[in-house]
């Protein structure tokens, strides 16, 4: 591996003693997108930059994203493609490097317009990933998805010509953002990650998002390293958490505790890198202030917590995640016909997605500790695995309660962090 690029610095601050913490942050001016990062650079944190697209660019209606541009009107993130490539250069000039890399952060899973426009201006850092970018998201058919991110990993892959290190994020271990049993998400993220090396990328990051138990998500990572440890030995690869993706505390202390427990989950984990949000989440966009804000947080918890990770291959979470991820594998040598061929049969099944090509036989619910646990398995391969619970048939008032769950629990809690 060579010394720069994205998991080369993630690498670098580990093996420091420090947490990468890393904002969701993306203007459509290129000037407030450049005062963005530099106030990210500048932070009281080892952060990394972030260009996160804006909607036209994600789903590909680049006429709306273009005509944005012209009119001058505010977008919801960054119009990479659409901005000219010296202008995006001039956000980038005397920011991005070695010492502070940008990653794209986009959404999309027809990402080959994207993927050329970063390379064009010299960054070599997204994520994403077949099925992440592509369930959750809309309506674009699975085989289309593998298609793309196929044609985008290769693409993205002829960097290391170049003697630059691309580096991809699997968004494997956030889908659906909440109520996805931990096991699956593992899963997920460790078949994208594969799915990526078996295209050409030789640096990785394998992400988990923060769900509504503790010591769950703790058991989740050391499932995902295990795994990562197992399955991409000959790999640069590092974890990356994520604050609560779900309905975030209204309350300036809800929000803050939810995150510190989310840096030290991070830290205790022995993770890289975490995906911060603010207090702002759940009322609007936050600002640039409020990224910085919450950054520093981040980062102060990060330098108080210890590590202290779990033993990874014990626990329920572990032995379902190798259940799914095996019996991926068995499918087909190419990883992608496996893919296809695990979600047409069920052997992959994400509760509550809609997707037409998500089978949507399996169901979720909270436990009384706050566990994220089975009700129905679908036709996954979990039997003596897990202990799902068939009777118990979740409602839709029980549903509703659960997509509250995390808000409620720490906006009801009085102790300030």
């Amino acid at each position: 591996m060579t010394g720069a690029g994205f998991g080369a610095f993630v690498r670098r601050a580990h093996d420091a003693g420090r947490l990468v913490v890393q904002p969701r942050m993306g203007m459509s001016s290129p000037e407030r997108m450049r005062a963005g990062l530099l106030a990210t650079r500048d932070a009281d944190a080892t952060t990394v930059g972030t260009l996160t697209l804006d909607s036209y660019t994600r789903v590909g209606d680049l006429e709306s994203a273009q005509l944005a541009v012209l009119e001058g009107v505010d977008l919801n993130g960054y119009p990479l493609v659409s901005h000219e490539t010296a202008t995006t250069r001039r956000v980038l000039d005397g920011i991005h490097g070695p010492r502070f890399p940008v990653q794209v952060r986009h959404g999309s899973a027809a990402p080959q317009h994207i993927f050329r426009a970063l390379t064009a201006v010299g960054l070599d850092a997204s994520e994403g990933g077949p099925v992440s970018y592509c369930l959750p998201y809309g309506r674009v058919p699975l085989r289309e998805s593998v298609a793309h991110w196929t044609e985008s990993c290769e693409h993205f892959s002829t960097l290391r010509r170049t003697g630059a290190e691309p580096h991809l994020e699997t968004f494997g271990g956030c889908v659906l953002g909440q109520l996805c049993p931990p096991g699956l998400l593992v899963a997920v993220s460790v078949l994208e990650a594969l799915f990526f090396r078996r295209h050409g990328i030789r640096s990785i990051s394998v992400s988990y998002a923060q769900q509504t138990n503790r010591r769950q998500d703790s058991e989740a990572v050391a499932a995902l390293r295990s795994l990562c440890t197992r399955f991409l030995s000959d790999t640069e690869w590092h974890v990356v958490v994520y604050a609560y993706m779900g309905l975030f505390p209204e309350t300036e202390h809800g929000a803050r505790r939810l995150l510190a427990q989310a840096a030290e989950l991070a830290v205790e984990s022995g993770s890289e890198r975490l995906i911060v949000k603010t207090v702002a989440e759940s009322r609007r966009i936050p600002s640039v202030a409020e990224n910085v804000s919450a950054l520093e947080y981040a980062a102060a918890v990060a330098e108080r917590t210890a590590r202290d990770p779990l033993e990874g291959t014990g626990t329920e979470t572990y032995a379902e995640a190798y259940a799914l991820v095996d019996a991926v594998l068995n499918l087909d040598d190419d990883l992608g016909t496996a893919l296809l061929k695990a979600f047409s049969e069920g052997r992959l099944d994400v509760p509550y997605c809609l997707h037409p090509d998500n089978a949507g036989l399996s169901r979720s619910y909270i436990a009384e500790d706050g566990r994220l646990c089975w009700s129905d398995v679908g036709n996954m391969p979990l039997s003596g695995v897990v202990d799902a619970r068939p009777a118990h048939t979740v409602t839709s008032s029980e549903l509703l309660a659960s997509l509250s769950y995390v808000r409620r629990s720490f906006d009801d809690h009085n102790t300030r962090p």
